[in-house]
């Protein structure tokens, strides 16, 4: 899915970006964004899953929270 902003203007090291038709406002780091980005500037932003990167992320949680429950039964 693509999604167009337009970068409203800069706050120190943030971005504010304005996203689609709605123009909802949404803060950004500007080290995230191309070098020459200037305020203005119509940023095109992919928006994807990452299969592998949830998958780690929901195994690292099972694993903490099998952790938490040996504690809870040791004590």
């Amino acid at each position: 899915m693509k999604v167009l902003a337009v970068i409203d203007r800069f706050e120190g090291d943030k971005a504010v970006l304005l996203l689609d038709d709605e123009e909802v406002q949404v803060i950004w780091p500007r080290e995230s964004l191309p070098s020459e980005a200037q305020e203005g500037d119509v940023i095109t932003m992919v928006l994807q899953v990452d299969h592998e990167a949830t998958i780690a992320a929901k195994a690292e949680a099972e694993r903490l929270l099998k952790e938490i429950m040996e504690r809870n039964q040791e004590g």
